[in-house]
């Protein structure tokens, strides 16, 4: 399976009643897709999974799979820090049509390294949808080694991770050992905007973004540019794109993301608790750096 590319973890629009907005969802998926990303994930952090029902997080799977209708990878999120729960959610995901699973390491467990090997293991011999690993320890509490990475590289299943990690020297140690262990079909995915074009420079092939909700085009060309090893024009738009990928993560996300689509007219509505929307001053800066670009 290509992960190369673009793929954008995507916000979750709610109408008033802060139920799920699918006519809204759907012309988000349109919009993304017609900009040109190569993937989207549905119920990822971005998405508010936390807030989530088990019917909600199973609707917009449905709602990703039918709109998207093949023009674009379709990522289900499917983690849990209870390993029964993930084993249902992937199942789900598989079940509805999905491309591939993305499995956030436990959280608030803080399992040994031994216990995320056989979390992921068990979801990788229990299911045969593709899974992409998640590992942001700032969100977490716990950060999967090198040594665990590897291993999970090893499963058949487990076909990527999304490494929100910055530590860049962790994950040239990361690739090291690939090469040096001749891992064939695995897949390492930025999960940090701005350190993308670094991480393809490394080893990376690519990117799950939450800047591409507000500018998908320019976000899908940088890496493309940075893919075909067109780097000054990669890094020329990386440039161009940071203050965006900055002011993303100025309050909790999504509620930045959430906040720019609306100004944009793209009906993301509000947030469910216990986030809030922006303080004044924030949604200023956030409202100065759209208009820089454009966007509003």
């Amino acid at each position: 399976m290509n992960l190369d590319g673009t793929h954008v973890a995507m916000v979750t629009p709610l109408d008033d009643d802060k139920k799920i907005n699918e006519e809204a969802y759907r012309n988000l998926i349109d919009f993304l897709i017609d900009g040109g990303v190569e993937g989207i994930l549905a119920a990822g952090t971005t998405g508010e999974s936390a807030t989530m029902t088990h019917e909600e997080h199973q609707k917009v799977i449905d709602i990703m799979v039918d709109q998207a209708d093949g023009r674009a990878v379709t990522i289900a999120g499917a983690g849990s820090n209870a390993t029964a729960e993930a084993m249902d959610l992937v199942k789900y995901a598989e079940d509805a049509g999905a491309d591939a699973a993305l499995v956030i390491t436990p959280y608030y467990n803080k399992p040994q390294q031994s216990g995320l090997y056989d979390h992921f293991k068990l979801l990788n011999d229990s299911n045969n949808i593709p899974i992409i690993a998640y590992n942001v320890p700032s969100r977490t509490g716990i950060d999967l080694s090198v040594d665990s990475i590897i291993d999970i590289a090893k499963l058949d299943n487990i076909i990527a991770i999304k490494e929100a990690n910055p530590d860049l020297n962790k994950l040239a140690t990361v690739f090291n050992e690939i090469e040096k262990q001749d891992i064939k079909d695995f897949t390492v995915l930025s999960g940090n905007d701005s350190l993308t074009l670094p991480m393809i420079a490394q080893g990376a092939r690519g990117v799950i973004s939450v800047a591409a909700n507000i500018m998908p085009n320019k976000t899908s060309t940088m890496v493309r540019k940075a893919l075909e090893g067109n780097y000054d024009e990669a890094r020329t738009l990386s440039n161009e794109l940071f203050d965006l990928m900055d002011v993303m993560f100025i309050e909790a996300s999504p509620a930045p993301a959430k906040r720019a689509l609306n100004l944009m007219g793209k009906n993301a509505g509000g947030l469910r608790m216990p986030l809030k929307e922006m303080s004044k001053e924030n949604d200023v800066i956030l409202q100065e750096i759209l208009k820089r670009y454009e966007l509003i």
